[in-house]
């Protein structure tokens, strides 16, 4: 409790102070008093109320200073004088070049580690580490209103990576190469390696999916694709989340199985995470995922319990420490942390509905994970984007079971298209089937006219409204009653199971464990005594499951 509310408390001061000023005496205020609290607290033998005023205060004001000191380093650059006027820079290229569809992103670092957006032709010749002087007017960017009526806020947007200023289409000379980091040079080098050769034997619109599911390049739809894929919600499956991380950790884990022993795994799992969120880019998405990914790897090591709300919120405060202006300030941080908490809350209320109907398992996994995500993310969907997808269910149960095998042959197809070309091309056709299906099954409900519901704008007071009914209706609902559960551990332990947040009435087991357990019934025969071992191989799967 202590430990969720100090996060709780540090994520209210972080937005406190991105949204308004606040006065260092308040602050001073502030310690007092939770330096008082915690001397009554021990005078009274560490009252838990007490403690937890105390950590609440000091957790608020860790938000608000955190906060402060990135504000202070806003504004303070030599280039603030220079916005408007024509200017000569030189800098490196500190990131990867940025392909859309009609221009090219550049961040370039200057000698006073100033970060800047470079925009200019797609073509140009580009590549991260180069050192470049540019030639252009400097400027600062602007909101804009997109084609639903929403405002963007621009600033804040490019204020969450780093940048203040940008220059638009200048005058661009490439003075050196080679000056970034050898390591990122040689893993974009040989991404970029990979999707020449995917795509010299994909055609497009395939090659585009391709690209987008395996390294999230959400450009790589073009903007017409990437409008269906919004129309018919999924542009999640572009957007690298925890599902495509799994995937990729899933797989290393099975290559390495058969190499190396677990420790030796973990430290190779943990790099392979690292080195794949590098190669795709550090977004809040991306970063939310490997930190969770990594925090599972380790507990499935070591044989300990994966809390997933506990690494869900120590993941969000570790991101906003780093940076304090992803809450409020990236779109993508906000979906994915809503998206994952919808998983965590709402997802095992609706297996436990569904677990009570005739469906198909992969279609019930597929119907939970996707109505939890979406009643989690609409309140902030409709306040950012203005539109809602009436096909967005039925689209996904469709589309996502063939997302792994899109994924696994594009990644084949990409290796073999390395090695040999000619064979890539015999295995680039069912690639392109499985692509295609896709594409043309989101096309397909795209296009009907009641595909999506705009919506008028609101003020994102009513999106604090939306959630605390859905909090409270949770609440009222039993969802947060904490129960102590029987808890497996992956060599046998029982372990105390106390801070466990799930219905009153289950019993939390380690899914592998429950299935070697029933496996030795059912292979021990039917019993008077224990009618469980009865059970077949089709009633396992009724199991309540958590999330794999």
């Amino acid at each position: 409790m202590l430990l969720y509310a100090g996060i709780v408390a540090f994520g209210a001061g972080v937005a406190l102070r991105t949204l308004v000023s606040v006065p260092l005496s308040l602050l001073g205020l502030l310690l007092v008093i939770a330096t008082a609290v915690a001397l009554i607290a021990w005078r009274y033998g560490g009252s838990t109320p007490l403690l937890l005023v105390c950590v609440v205060v000091c957790s608020l004001v860790a938000g608000i200073a955190r906060t402060e000191l990135s504000w202070r380093a806003v504004g303070d650059s030599s280039l603030a004088s220079m916005v408007g006027s024509e200017v000569v820079l030189e800098g490196v290229v500190a990131r990867e070049p940025q392909l859309r569809e009609r221009s090219l992103h550049l961040y370039l670092r200057t000698a006073d580690g100033d970060l800047l957006l470079v925009t200019t032709d797609r073509y140009e010749a580009v590549a991260y580490g180069d050192r470049l002087r540019t030639t252009g007017a400097l400027t600062v960017p602007e909101s804009f209103e997109t084609e639903l009526g929403r405002t963007f806020n621009y600033p804040g947007y490019l204020l969450a990576r780093g940048v203040e200023y940008r220059l638009s289409y200048p005058e661009l000379q490439v003075l050196e190469q080679g000056q970034g980091n050898i390591f990122l040079a040689r893993l974009y080098g040989a991404k970029q390696r990979f999707v020449m050769a995917l795509g010299a034997v994909l055609p497009e619109p395939a090659f585009g999916l391709g690209v987008g599911l395996l390294l999230g390049v959400k450009q790589a739809l073009g903007e017409e694709l990437e409008r269906v894929f919004r129309v018919t919600g999924l542009t999640h499956i572009v957007v690298l989340s925890g599902y495509n991380l799994s995937l990729v950790v899933a797989f290393v884990s099975f290559v390495l199985s058969f190499f190396l022993r677990p420790r030796a795994r973990l430290i190779v799992g943990l790099f392979a995470i690292l080195g794949f969120a590098l190669m795709v880019g550090l977004s809040a998405t991306v970063l939310r995922a490997s930190l969770m990914a990594a925090l599972a790897l380790i507990a499935s090591t070591f044989g300990r319990q994966y809390l997933v709300m506990r690494a869900l919120l120590l993941s969000a405060a570790a991101m906003l420490m780093w940076n304090p202006f992803l809450l409020l300030y990236d779109i993508g941080f906000q979906f994915s942390f809503m998206a994952t908490l919808g998983l965590i809350l709402v997802a095992p209320q609706l297996e436990t509905a569904f677990t009570q109907g005739k469906f198909i398992y992969k279609l019930r996994e597929l119907l939970i994970a996707t109505v939890a995500a979406q009643v989690a993310v609409l309140p902030l969907l409709l306040y950012h984007i203005g539109e809602i997808s009436l096909v967005s269910v039925v689209v996904n149960v469709l589309v996502l079971p063939m997302v792994p095998v899109a994924m696994g042959l594009t990644f084949a197809t990409g290796v073999l298209a390395l090695l040999s070309p000619p064979l890539a091309t015999l295995l680039a056709y069912p690639t392109t089937l499985v692509l295609s299906y896709v594409t043309g099954m989101a096309s397909a409900w795209a296009s009907l006219s009641f595909a999506a519901l705009p919506v008028p704008t609101f003020s994102f007071a009513w999106v604090t409204v939306a959630y605390a009914l859905l909090w409270y209706g949770c609440y009222r609902a039993g969802y947060f009653a904490p129960v102590t559960a029987h808890v497996v551990s992956p060599m046998g332990r029982e372990r105390d199971a106390s801070e466990v947040t799930a219905t009153a009435d289950w019993t939390i087991e380690e899914e592998l464990f429950v299935k070697e357990q029933l496996a030795k019934k059912v292979a021990a025969g039917p019993s008077l005594e224990d009618p469980a071992a009865t059970l077949s191989q089709q009633n396992k799967n009724d199991l309540p499951s958590f999330f794999r």
